[in-house]
Order: C-alpha cells, then structure tokens, then sequence
C-alpha cells in the first residue's frame, strides 16, 4: 500500500481499554480540532470490567475528563480485619465499561477527522505507522500502544483474582457504602478478602479476592462463596445479574525493557507498566499518563515529555515492587493479612497517596518502619531470594 493510501492522524492509539480511552478523551478536551485514531481488535471498547477508585487519586487536571466516566460514587468506604475496622471519609467511585465505551465513542463521532476501529487487529506497530490485519496502514507522527494485564503474564511472582457478582436483592442492602475489604474471611490461597459496592439499595456487586501465588480460580466454588456471604451477612439475593472474573499479575521483579524501542511506539497501559503493582489499579496511573499526554508539546512528548513520566513512575514502581517481594516472600499466606491491617492503621492521607501511587519518602518510611507485622520471617525472604533472579532495573529509555 503506498503511503498516499494510508490514513493519516495527528495521534494514532492502539488498543481500546482504559488507558487508550483516557488519552484520547484528554486530547480530545485538549484540543477538540485533533484527528486520532483508535484501533481496538473487540467489537467495542473497555471489555467487561467496572474500574474503581479513589476520587483524590485522580489530579484536578484530570477530573473533567474522569467525571464524564463515573457511574457511581460513595462518600466513604470501610475495612474490616479480625483486629481492625476502620471508616475511611474518601470519595470512591466506579467506572464502567459500558459507560467508558459509550462516551468515547460519541466523542468520536463528534470529531471530524477522527475514527474509532472496532473490530481492528494490528499486525504490526511502529513509531509513525500501523498495519491492521487486512492490509490497511495507518499513519501518525505519534503513536502509542496500550495492552492489557497478558502482557506481563511471564512478569508476575503473584496474582490478584476475583471473582464478582452482581446482585439484585430482595430486601435494602445492608450497607450504605463500600466495603474494600472484609479480611474476616478464611484465609485459604493466600491473602483473602470480600469486596462490597452497594450501587443500589437493592443492587450490589460482592467480590471475592485473593492475592495469591496462583492464578487459578475454581469457579464454581468461588461463585457458592460469594452466594455463602452474602446469606450470613444480611444480603438477601433475589437473583444474579453478572458476573466478572479477574486475574491482575502482581510483579515483584519486570523485566528491562526500552520505552519506547528505537522505531517502536510510546507503550501505555500494563504493557508498559503503567499500574500499581501492588494493588493491580491501573486508574490512577492511566489518568496521570493522559493528562501529560494531552498537555504536552507533540513534538517533545518522545523525546522529554515520556521519559519525565517514566522516571516519575519508576520511582513509585521500584519502591512498590520491594513491598510485593516483602509480601510475597517474607510472609507465609496465612500470614499476609497481618500485613494489610497493619497497613490499615496508617494516617489517612498516607493510605491515599499509596492508591494514587504517589508516595512521599516520609509515606515510605512510615509503611516500612516501626515493628514487622506478625509472621514475618527474614530466613523465609532470604531462601525466595536466593532462588529468583535479582531485580531487573529499568534502563534510561523505560520500566
């Protein structure tokens, strides 16, 4: 095809799930006159998912965009250990899939010049071109890639996976509020919690989750679990909406890897490392990378602009990445609830700045210091240590 075939576009984006969506709202918000192109290989944008978060985890640069996403919201949220409950008075709120793939899709059309691809596998991605599996080619000065948690299977030393269910109950829902984590549970596969959001009196997704070394998930018995806890704590279910089932690899080492490659694309999303490994929430990082994005020069985004975000992001991830090896290695499973309560009685501004990934040296400190949670074994992190590879940094050009 020659390049007076090729459809051009002032940002080409390649992948259609949360951080892909942000950017180009952000561009969009930015400077409304911009062609961009979006290339998803799905029927439609955002899979299945609901994303949550914490509203101060999110800039004021980004909230008009972010706004326009969020489908629920709740003044405060709750956690609950055997030794530990604990009301947290911040804004949480949830985006979902269905909501994202909408705005962004009218956004589009609103845009001449711009195009959204559904349906659309590329086969082939650089730094000013891309070919689409039926001989399409694409063209933009900028071109950034975004791909899933698949990306980093071969990464992981952990998982974080659940499995939810959407709930219509019979009666009101006993809580008001999200409950990020009821750790009273039995801890059986490693850390284990129940996950409440009440999107409606009588309307509620229940979660079942675990930070495990494994990623299998059983299912059929997860899915009596959730139905289990829902009986002995005042849910009355009247019928199962939807269900939504995750598995988010939980780093405690990445490879090094150049971002961007000589003639490859600038590389968002999980593919990138663009998430708290830690946690598996990629919302708070995905909004940061958009913002910067849609507010910089196009010109010097690769070469000033990017590598100012990675440094930022590498900072945060390393600091991250020993926390999953403490977890992950210095602690038996039965053991890794410890750690979370003792994380839980932490000053409020500091639990925050952890979600956002945004941690201060004095947050550091305080999540570090002080007496080791009950059940840490330094003889247990030094035999997994000296069975791993060491810590793989990242290089100038990227995670």
């Amino acid at each position: 095809m020659t390049s007076e075939a090729r459809q051009s576009f002032d940002y080409l984006l390649v992948g259609g799930g949360l951080g892909n969506a942000l950017i180009a709202l952000a561009l969009f918000a930015a400077r409304p006159g911009l062609r961009v192109g979006l290339v998803e290989q799905s029927v439609k944008l955002g899979g299945d998912h609901i994303w949550c978060f914490h509203a101060g985890d999110v800039s004021e640069a980004s909230r008009a965009v972010v706004s326009q996403l969020v489908t629920a919201s709740w003044p405060r949220y709750e956690v609950n250990f055997p030794e530990l409950g604990r009301t947290l008075e911040e804004p949480y709120c949830a985006v979902r899939s269905e909501r994202l793939d909408e705005v962004v899709q009218r956004a589009f059309a609103a845009r001449q010049g711009s195009r959204v691809f559904l349906g659309a596998r590329a086969v082939k991605v650089t730094d000013s071109v891309v070919t689409l599996a039926d001989g399409r080619e694409l063209e933009a000065p900028i071109v950034i890639e975004s791909r899933g948690p698949d990306a980093l299977a071969g990464a992981a030393a952990g998982y974080q996976k659940f499995l939810g269910l959407e709930l219509k109950l019979r009666r009101p829902s006993p809580i008001a509020h999200p409950t990020l984590m009821d750790a009273r549970v039995a801890q059986v596969d490693g850390f284990r919690f129940m996950y409440a959001l009440p999107f409606a009196s009588d309307h509620v997704l229940l979660e079942d989750t675990y930070f495990s070394e494994s990623p299998a998930l059983d299912r059929a018995k997860i899915t009596a679990e959730v139905l289990e806890y829902a009986d002995q704590n005042g849910f009355e279910v009247e019928a199962v909406l939807r269900e939504e089932v995750g598995v988010l690899p939980l780093p405690t080492r990445l490879p090094r890897v150049p971002n961007p490659a000589v003639g490859g694309p600038l590389v968002a999303g999980y593919q990138g490392a663009w998430f708290h490994p830690v946690t598996g929430y990629s919302f708070p990082v995905a909004a940061r990378v958009a913002s910067a994005v849609a507010g910089a020069d196009p010109s010097r985004l690769r070469e000033s602009v990017w590598p100012a975000l990675l440094r930022e992001q590498r900072s945060q991830l390393r600091f991250c990445l020993l926390l999953n090896r403490l977890f992950f290695e210095a602690f038996a499973p039965a053991q890794r609830r410890n750690v979370i309560e003792r994380f839980y009685r932490l000053p409020t501004p500091t639990v925050r700045r952890f979600y956002a990934m945004t941690l201060s040296h004095l947050d550091r400190a305080r999540i570090l210091c002080g007496r080791p949670p009950r059940g840490f074994s330094l003889a247990r992190a030094l035999t997994h240590r000296d069975r791993t590879p060491p810590l793989l940094g990242p290089t100038p050009g990227g995670p």
